[in-house]
């Protein structure tokens, strides 16, 4: 059963901001396995990594996370409740985007490959790494925000991890923990917690 804080007010809000792999996509990301490729100490984050290399050893490094990623997309399959939860937002006239830690070509291959492309027309409402600073960083939601002429109360980030909450918190909106194991292991970072989009569409469908 999800978690929630005020959870009925939360799933009605017009404004919904989703993290990608392992969200609105199964998760097929090993990041073990891409750190190792890409020689990422394994308690380093990624692309802080990436970035604090020299210029052209992060240049080259970062094309190769690209290819990896590039690689990975091909291979998205839509989560369950995806597909029901992004037609539920439409046919309510909802403004949804993704916002991504990876770059704005793959998030739209990705979508294209799990089917879920067109839900997402408007090019400008998928924010990837070079758009803007990368998650926890609410730079991107804000720039979604703005788009939307929402204020951050009427917004929801929805996300796999970590910094997806704390985006959503740094921004001040109400956040949405999937978590397909049921752990929630950062219950204090989330609003709403499920197993399942299919949670947020009955209980969107409830209200």
């Amino acid at each position: 059963m999800p978690i929630q804080r005020n959870s009925n007010a939360i799933v009605r809000r017009k404004h919904w901001i989703f993290d990608l792999d392992g969200t609105l996509t199964i998760a097929v990301h090993d990041f073990k396995i891409i750190k190792e490729a890409l020689g990422v100490p394994a308690e380093a984050d990624i692309l802080s990594h990436l970035d604090s290399l020299p210029a052209e050893e992060s240049t080259r490094r970062h094309k190769e996370l690209d290819d990896i990623e590039r690689v990975l997309s091909e291979q998205a399959v839509a989560a369950s409740g995806a597909r029901e939860l992004l037609s539920l937002l439409m046919q309510d006239n909802c403004k949804i985007g993704i916002l991504t830690r990876n770059t704005h070509e793959v998030a739209r291959l990705t979508l294209e490959c799990a089917g879920l492309g067109e839900y997402f027309t408007e090019p400008e409402f998928i924010i990837g790494r070079h758009d803007a600073a990368p998650k926890p960083d609410p730079e991107g939601a804000l720039q979604l925000a703005s788009l939307w002429g929402a204020p951050p109360g009427e917004i929801v980030v929805t996300g796999d991890y970590l910094y997806d909450l704390l985006c959503g918190k740094n921004l001040g909106s109400a956040t949405v923990h999937v978590d397909p194991t049921g752990e929630f292991r950062w219950s204090e970072f989330a609003d709403v917690q499920v197993i399942s989009l299919l949670q947020l569409v009955e209980m969107r469908a409830s209200v």
